[in-house]
């Protein structure tokens, strides 16, 4: 039907021209963002998946800093530990020297200095209060310290988070040297002497037995560090899987993409031109009244 008032095949093109622009634009946006989800409208379940997703991925990024934040505690320790190992084996020069019945006392005099001096060193490592290492003053803040955590006078393990979900723990065990054989070279009487000295008869007993209690800590150590290197291993796939996942959700591909919007390109386009081409349609019932 011919008519003026309503022109509907301009009215058609108009609305196809409008979706084409909306597709347009949607395109505009993916490609200049770089993420298919420009408004929550484009995909609501995949925003809400998504969203999970990312929560998921930042706690697992935590637990990894987590992991290797311990790793650093653990690598402290020990480094402490290897230098207590130098200490007692001078210590046990000192105590075999000390037994040299060619030596003058004045002579074990100068071993006992050094001996001292070295307990000392050992003493201001692993720290404790006076009821934990005797003497007239405790160590509240010894050398032996990690981010103000001392390192060999724990009473219980330390529990760390190696996962994202709840319950996914490693426990470390203690690391108190406060006790044992350590004890028995750093201990003090109450005037501040200590009960061990380098000529003493058990003295190099006492420091080859603190030897092996350093040696024990040392393995405890690396056993658990093992455990925290396969903890990180996993949690940098789990990241990657994760990441990988909400990729897939929400970056948009940039060939798809592309072509898509070449193609509302064209469609603006020729819509545009079809709308035109429409608006000229009532012109022609004007020459049916001009006849």
């Amino acid at each position: 039907m011919s008519s003026i008032n309503t022109n509907l095949q301009a009215m058609l093109a108009a609305r196809n021209l409008d979706q084409s622009q909306t597709l347009l634009g949607r395109s505009l946006n993916r490609l200049s963002s770089g993420s298919k989800i420009v408004n929550p409208a484009d995909d609501s379940a995949g925003l809400a998946v998504s969203s999970k997703l990312d929560a998921q991925s930042l706690r697992v990024q935590a637990a990894s800093t987590n992991v290797q934040n311990a790793v650093s505690y653990l690598q402290t320790g020990d480094d402490f530990v290897g230098g207590m190992n130098k200490v007692l084996s001078r210590m046990s020069e000192l105590g075999t020297m000390a037994k040299d019945i060619t030596k003058t006392p004045s002579d074990i005099a100068v071993y006992q200095k050094e001996f001292i001096a070295l307990q000392d060193q050992l003493r201001t490592t692993i720290g404790g209060s006076t009821t934990e290492i005797g003497g007239t003053s405790g160590i509240t803040t010894p050398s032996g310290e990690f981010n103000g955590t001392q390192l060999f006078g724990s009473a219980a393990g330390l529990t760390i988070s190696i996962g994202q979900a709840v319950g996914q723990t490693i426990t470390m065990p203690t690391a108190n040297l406060r006790t044992g054989p350590m004890l028995a070279l750093i201990q003090q009487d109450s005037s501040g002497n200590y009960t061990l000295q380098s000529d003493d008869p058990t003295a190099l007993d006492s420091i080859s037995n603190t030897v092996q209690q350093l040696a024990t800590q040392r393995a405890t150590f690396g056993g658990v560090q093992s455990r925290l290197n396969l903890a990180a291993a996993t949690l940098q796939v789990e990241s990657e899987n994760l990441s990988s996942t909400i990729s897939r959700i929400r970056d948009v591909d940039v060939a798809q993409e592309s072509t898509q919007l070449a193609k509302y390109n064209i469609l603006v386009q020729s819509g545009t031109a079809m709308l035109a081409q429409a608006n000229q349609a009532p012109a022609s019932v004007l020459k049916l009244l001009q006849q």
